[in-house]
């Protein structure tokens, strides 16, 4: 059997639950064992950590002992795959340096609405965007034969590092009430060979109703199955 490790918690905003739920059903009938873990200190525990095939993470910003941050670091480096979406892994543990290092990019805000149009809730800062696949995104395991996609949701603005292969990109606008002058191209998807393991990080991910967008689900499913440790 293939052992996958659910980590999830950190802000309840990201559905932490719902979501990793969403993928427990697809993960059993492709031969894996699921157990669940509502802590990050679950990383701290090499010895499990050591069968572990695939971690599934959505902790939205949240806090991690450095035991633990080190833990998942080299359970990667030794070949277990991680995957995540959204800010469950690129908004986690902001404050551990080896962390972001690990995931290669850090998100660093969602653009919002025009003033005047703002509610006062989470819709303020959902914007209709595309998704576009990159030429290594169209031939890449995750994403091969999958089209260019548009979504109404937070699109994520991030910081990354040239060791991710991007497979796919969104792009942020100038418009009269933001900052920035000139469009800036943000990776929606990629993924990252870390020692042994593979990762695989999608940005879309802020509800259940994006997750279960086709596209999106498809990418997270076949990443889960790329990203674990090749037996």
């Amino acid at each position: 059997m293939t052992d996958a490790l659910i980590v999830r918690g950190g802000w309840d905003g990201h559905h932490p639950v719902e979501t990793t739920d969403l993928f427990v059903p697809y993960l059993r009938a492709q031969g894996y064992t699921v157990a669940i873990s509502d802590s990050s200190e679950v990383y701290a525990d090499r010895a499990r950590l050591g069968s572990v095939d695939l971690i599934v993470q959505s902790v939205s910003m949240s806090s991690i002992s450095h035991e633990a941050c080190q833990g998942l670091c080299d359970a990667v480096a030794a070949g277990t795959g991680l995957v995540g979406w959204h800010g469950g892994i690129v908004d986690s543990y902001r404050d551990e340096l080896p962390y972001l290092q690990l995931i290669g990019g850090q998100f660093v805000t969602h653009p919002g609405k025009d003033p005047s149009l703002r509610r006062g809730d989470e819709t303020d800062n959902y914007l209709p965007h595309t998704v576009e696949f990159t030429d290594a995104g169209r031939t890449h395991p995750v994403t091969a034969g999958l089209d260019d996609f548009t979504l109404e949701t937070e699109q994520y603005w991030v910081l990354h590092d040239s060791l991710i292969d991007v497979l796919a990109t969104t792009m942020h606008p100038p418009r009269p009430w933001h900052p920035w002058h000139r469009p800036v191209v943000s990776p929606a998807v990629w993924t990252r060979t870390w020692g042994a393991g593979r990762i695989v990080v999608a940005t879309p991910g802020h509800s259940v109703d994006v997750l279960k967008h086709p596209t999106v689900r498809t990418i997270i499913e076949r990443g889960m199955l790329w990203a674990t440790r090749a037996s």
